[in-house]
């Protein structure tokens, strides 16, 4: 618990002043998390140096072009994505003497390189719109999991199912109803007071159940790997996608509702 206190506080007081700051720093931050994400997925995926490279060269190349552009329509610029597919396809073929690296292999490398991307990127330009739209993400996650957390622990009977043993269903209604509650508070406060507020308790519920999703999904990957965290990098927290795993979905998802926010 010590270890998990501590790791917690020195990433709020690296992080929380950068992400309030935005702009550059902002940028750094952002491109050095997402890169240590996407390297805990590579770490099961291949050890081949020059696969790891042109994956890293292309996953930067999707997240740049996010932040020169600042929208989200950049985020699938045909040019961009046709490129990195190329690049792939390239590497497949030049690499079609390693057995290690097969077409299943490459089309997860594709997959995964998107998928993360497109959700790191999302959040970059979500900042870049507002501070204020940026912790609104982050508050339904973190008060959605830390309920759920608290609320399984204390009522939790009934399971979910065998990808996450410990979650049950008290866990995840209580996590989705207390998110769902500050969440809508903080909006109300510090964004818009006059939305529509059963559109936006329904926006703010979609969105806590797509990030325990999400945390599902991700546990569902190390399940299949056979591992208990993505990595060590946080002490007593796990890798960053065991840290961003409920925001990525929730990230990803938001875009579809933001013109309603």
């Amino acid at each position: 618990m010590k270890k998990r206190v501590i790791s917690a506080v020195v990433a709020l007081l690296i992080s929380l002043p950068l992400v309030y700051i935005g702009g550059v720093p902002f940028y750094i931050l952002a491109i050095i998390i997402s890169l240590l994400a996407f390297k805990e997925i590579l770490d099961l995926i291949t050890n081949d140096y020059w696969i790891r490279l042109v994956s890293y060269i292309n996953f930067l190349f999707l997240i740049g072009n996010s932040i020169i552009q600042k929208n989200f329509s950049s985020i699938l610029d045909f040019k961009v994505l046709g490129i990195v597919l190329l690049i792939y396809g390239l590497l497949l073929l030049f690499n079609h003497k390693n057995k290690e690296f097969n077409v299943e292999k490459c089309f997860y490398l594709i997959g995964i390189t998107l998928f993360l991307s497109t959700a790191f990127a999302t959040l970059i330009i979500i900042r870049n719109m507002s501070l204020y739209y940026f912790i609104y993400i982050f508050l339904i996650t973190i008060m959605t999991d830390t309920f759920a957390h608290s609320v399984g622990t204390l009522f939790g009977k009934h399971k979910i199912n065998e990808i996450s043993p410990n979650k049950s269903w008290e866990g995840c209604l209580g996590g989705a109803f207390f998110g769902v509650l500050i969440s809508v508070l903080y909006y109300l406060i510090f964004i818009n007071s006059e939305i529509d507020l059963l559109l936006l308790i329904f926006i703010t519920l979609f969105l806590s159940i797509i990030g325990q999703l999400g945390d599902l999904f991700f546990s569902q990957i190390k399940r299949s790997y056979k591992i208990k965290d993505f990595s060590n990098i946080m002490p007593g927290h796990g890798g960053m996608l065991d840290r961003f795993d409920s925001v990525i979905f929730v990230a990803l998802a938001i875009i579809y509702f933001i013109n309603f926010l």
